[in-house]
Formats: C-alpha cells, structure tokens, sequence
C-alpha cells in the first residue's frame, strides 16, 4: 500500500478583505462559505503587510519584510525582491520531493528563489482556466506518484488599469455566471466613506469576489475528481485588505486582519466548520506546511513563526504557554515612491502602531489615488463650506500627516480613530507595548529600529564601543548635546 501523500494547496486571493458570507459580509460567495463549514474559519489572522508582494513573501518565506529583504513591490520599477540567502517554500519543498506549481499571479522575486516545477503565470481572471490549469498539474502529481505543492495567485478582486473596474468586463468561459450588485444596495464598511462613488466601486468589487468565489467552487472540485483530498491540506487567505483608503497599504486592521480558512483532511470531523479565535500570522504558514509534510525538524534557520496545527480545532482561546496571544507587522515600502516604514504590535485588545518616517506624508499608491473613490472623497467637501473632509471615520489630515506612535483600544474603537499614545491614563501600557516591539526588532535585526533618527542595527558596532547615544527615536534639533 503506498504511503499517504501530504499535499499542499494554497489559494491566495488579491485584495480581498473579510468580504465573505462566512464572515457575515453581504457578498455572495456559497462556494467559499461552503469550504469554511468543512474548515477551520479563523477570526484574528494577520498578514504581517499590508501590500502585495510583502505579504507574498512573507507566506513563502516566513520572515517579515525586513527580514528578508523584500521591503516593497517587486514588479516593474519598484524591483524589490528577497536575499540570496533565504529558503522559500517553493524552494524547499522541491528540494525534498514534491511536486511544486504556480498558477496566476507570482509577484515575488528572484526567480531562482522560487523554483516552481510549473510555473504557470498569467493574469488572467478566468477563473475557470485557473481550474483547468490545476487539474492538469493534479494530473501530473499522481503520474510522476509525487505529493504536491501547489499555489494558486487569483488576479480577483485586484483592481484593474481603469479608474473603478474590477476585471468585470473582461471575457470569460461561459460556466462564470456574474453576480452582480446594485450600487444603492451596497453596504460600505465602516472605514471607507459612503459616497456614490464607493458605493458604486463596491458593487464592483463584489461582483469580482463572487466570480472568486466560483472559481474556489471550481478548483475544489477538481482537487476532488483527482482522488487527491484526502491527503491535500487546503488553505485559503488573501495577501492584504481591499485596495481602498485605510486598508491597503496601512496597517490598520482593515488592511492586515484578513480571512484565513483551513481545511484538514485528517480533522475531527466535529471540528468541521468551527471559529478559531485564536491569533495566527502570516509567518504561521510555512511552518505551518513544514509541520503538515513532517519536515518540522528540517527547517530552515530563524523562522519568525510556528506552526498552527496544535491549535488548529480550537474553537477558544488556548493558555499562553500554548500559544501566542500577539502579532507583529512590518511594512516599509509598496510602491518604491511609497516609503513609509512602519511596525505594530497587536495584541487581542490594544494596538500599537511605530511610525518611523512620521514626519513625512502618508503616501497614496497609484491604484487608491486613481480611484473613483478617492476622487469622490477629496471633493466631498461643500464648497465655502467649513468642515474637515473625512476618510470614513477619521479626518482626512489624520490619515495623511500620523504622529509617531499610536495606540488604540480595539474593543471600544475598532475602527483604530482615536489614538490613545498622548493620553495620561495609558502611558504605561505605551511604554508596555513600546519596549515590547523594539525587543522584538532588535530580535529580528530589523534596520528601521531608530535611536536619535539613526538605525540602531548600523551604528551597533560603535555602541559595542561605548558611544552613547539619547533614548529616543529622532534627532531632536533643539537637543542634540550628547553627554
């Protein structure tokens, strides 16, 4: 009897939030909802970034961003990829006998960093070429008797070239039914404004979803006519929130809080379809397969996360000793224009945010400034009218001009509004959370730990020397002595 195959099937979503049925969102999406009552739903993942090939690399590498190097986009200008040194999981599953594919998007670099066996890249959002192209690599596992790594980047819901769309007009095979929404209907989330402009976007997006959402239908059932789900770990997420203003590209957690579904072959069968409320990152899922393959003790060195298989049927919270109840995230780049170096710390109430760059602009990455949204916010104030323009809840010079810290109570303003950093009450928990995420860059050798508007990790060797430098984050020109 040959041995049991432990394949992998990762589907990575573009730009999708929690815009699901199964997370109590009004889209339809039955063919996802239908693998969450088979999964285990989680409610607290995180991304560690909140942008596309950040976030990418971040799931193939199990390093934060500045970790591993890829600091920013890597398409076209922006050029940004990962060290030579570092072991992604394509890499290493090929290494030890798998069969490993790509189909869709790629976005990540070097290409010899990911050596899929097929690669099979297209931007196309024909989801059901998508299936067809993954049954043929089903195909190819079981006749090379290979168990398999395979990833699947959809281009849904990604905005498209145009100001608004969605892909929405493109030509697809005649078994995609669309789905579309009426713009009055549409329900905005709280953390956008609910313009006519949004809420026809909205309607947009949605329509892409469902296509998504048929397209997941689709490749499942083709994993299933393969013979091969018994043995397929199934994991289902997206790479940052929806390409609109506090979500993408910030690390609010509308951009970073995203959907994270887990079907396992070998589950409790009364585990099917649970909440898991525990918090889990994107660093989480290399280990995550290397644990699921048995390759747990061949590792490689200084991965950021572990595995979440020994929690993976908990529908509560485990004890700390069990498990982290915090995560981390790093984003510097999207856009090589975009630099914005920022890290939080979240734990299940409170958030903290370190904005290294504060003192410049916010920046806006060409797809969100494009948009109808946008537009329509920008020029929602009255003309000879006195009153702040608004980004959904917060002001408009909020999001655009942000202090160097903040800190928020997510249980009674989820929404991250109203920074508590400069409040009396909360000082001690800012210095909590603060010495908390700076142990942790130090850690992880991050660059962009700052002390006096200088990387601490780049003048180290001169403080192995004895320099002494002030404990603070920037150079303070009204008092740069230093004793």
């Amino acid at each position: 009897m040959a041995a049991t195959k432990r394949n992998i099937l990762l589907l990575i979503a573009d730009d999708l939030g929690k815009n699901l049925g199964c997370y109590g969102a009004p889209v339809l999406t039955p063919n996802i909802d239908a693998l969450a009552a088979e999964s285990i739903l989680f409610s607290h993942a995180f991304t560690s970034t909140a942008s596309c090939s950040n976030s990418r690399s971040v799931i193939y590498t199990g390093l934060h961003t500045h970790q591993s190097g890829q600091y920013g986009l890597a398409g076209k200008a922006h050029h940004f990829v990962i060290f030579d040194h570092v072991k992604t999981s394509p890499a290493f599953f090929r290494e030890h006998g798998y069969l490993t594919g790509l189909i869709g998007k790629v976005h990540v670099g070097p290409d010899q960093a990911y050596p899929w066996h097929v690669r099979n890249e297209s931007t196309t959002r024909d989801v059901a070429w998508v299936a067809d192209q993954a049954e043929s690599f089903f195909d190819q596992a079981k006749a090379t008797d290979q168990p398999f790594f395979l990833t699947v980047g959809y281009i849904d819901p990604h905005r498209d070239m145009t100001r608004s769309g969605f892909g929405n007009q493109d030509v697809f095979d005649t078994n995609i039914r669309d789905v579309p929404y009426e713009p009055a209907d549409v329900v905005v989330p709280a953390y956008i404004s609910n313009l006519e402009e949004s809420r026809f976007e909205f309607s947009e997006y949605y329509r892409s979803i469902s296509r998504l959402d048929q397209g997941i239908g689709m490749i499942l059932e083709k994993l299933q006519a393969s013979g091969l789900a018994d043995d397929t770990l199934v994991v289902f997420l997206s790479d940052n929130g929806p390409p609109f203003l506090n979500s993408k590209t910030t690390l609010y957690d509308a951009g970073v809080r995203l959907p994270f579904i887990v079907r396992n072959p070998q589950a409790n069968p009364k585990a099917k379809g649970i909440e898991n409320p525990n918090m889990v990152s994107y660093v989480d899922i290399f280990p995550t397969f290397l644990d699921w393959a048995g390759k747990a003790e061949q590792a490689p060195t200084g991965l950021a996360g572990q595995s979440i298989l020994p929690i993976l049927e908990k529908p509560e919270l485990v004890p700390e000793s069990d498990w982290k109840h915090h995560v981390f995230g790093s984003h510097t780049f999207h856009e090589v224009t975009n630099y914005w170096p920022t890290r939080f710390l979240r734990t299940r109430r409170y958030k903290y945010h370190r904005n290294v760059a504060w003192r410049l602009d916010f920046p806006f990455s060409a797809d969100l400034y494009g948009s109808l949204t946008w537009d329509g916010i920008r020029h929602s104030q009255p003309q000879g009218k006195e009153r702040d323009i608004m980004v959904g809840p917060r002001k408009l010079q909020d999001y655009i001009f942000r202090p160097p810290e903040e800190l928020y109570d997510l249980d009674e303003d989820p929404l991250e509004v109203v920074n508590l950093a400069k409040d009396e009450k909360y000082q001690d928990k800012l210095r909590e959370f603060r010495g908390r995420l700076e142990k942790w860059q130090d850690d992880t050798l991050d660059p962009w730990l700052y002390r006096d508007g200088v990387s601490k990790r780049f003048i180290q060797h001169h403080l192995d020397a004895g320099m002494i430098v002030p404990d603070r984050f920037d150079l303070d020109l009204n008092n740069i002595r230093i004793r």
